[in-house]
């Protein structure tokens, strides 16, 4: 998936160096062979998502087997587990070759469009005015352009941050109710502990407030 990842982030970087390029074989050559290893991946990927819903689909039925009642618990949090490890997995995959699908549809449309005014330019009867506005048009749609692929970028990096803090605060918690499971005895020694603090404080507080009226007492007297 990270490689993944890279390609598409290749592709993106890369594309508007692709469209200054005044050569048409360079890049015809460059979209074959990316398009080529985005369509090798994705089968590679899709095979081992196969292959891990296999593996978790024979983990459920582990679980469900006869003489595993005294580890089931674990085994249920380990399934679980991995299930959440496969949904993210196939969330990551589906929305990385979304936004390659979709930055390769944008592209072919501006190289479309590029295309459409150089033959328009190098045909009689042009109009000087009208081409103007067509590479006007043309500048706005691949500066529109490389801002979503920088949305895209940061909405990625975001993604994998969050991801990454989730999965830290899982250990954590997974390590504090670990530790509350296997010493409840320290549990209920701080709950005493607490309670006879708040206890001590309560005393302490009646007596100087008891001694606090017997000095005004004398005072006034």
């Amino acid at each position: 998936l990270v490689s993944f990842s890279k390609l598409c982030t290749s592709y993106s970087s890369s594309r508007d160096g692709r469209r200054g390029d005044t050569s048409d074989t360079t890049p015809l050559l460059n979209n074959s062979t990316q398009d080529r290893m985005f369509d090798t991946m994705s089968v590679e990927i899709e095979q081992l998502l196969a292959k891990l819903t296999a593996v978790n689909d024979k983990m459920a039925e582990y679980t469900n087997a006869p003489g595993t009642a005294s580890l089931n618990a674990a085994l249920m949090h380990t399934l679980q587990r991995h299930r959440d490890i496969l949904q993210d997995y196939t969330h990551e995959f589906h929305k990385t070759k979304g936004n390659f699908l979709a930055i390769r549809e944008r592209e072919d449309l501006l190289g479309s469009v590029k295309k459409d005014i150089e033959t328009y330019k190098s045909g009689s009867g042009v109009n000087n005015r009208r081409t103007e506005l067509f590479l006007k048009e043309h500048e706005h749609l691949r500066n529109s352009d490389r801002l979503m692929d920088d949305t895209i970028s940061i909405a990625m990096a975001t993604k994998e941050n969050m991801t990454s803090q989730r999965g830290m605060l899982k250990s954590i918690q997974s390590r504090v109710n670990t530790l509350a499971n296997r010493f409840p005895t320290i549990n209920n020694l701080i709950q005493r502990i607490n309670l006879r603090k708040r206890r001590d404080s309560l005393i302490l507080g009646t007596v100087i407030g008891v001694c606090t009226i017997l000095l005004l007492l004398y005072a006034f007297h």
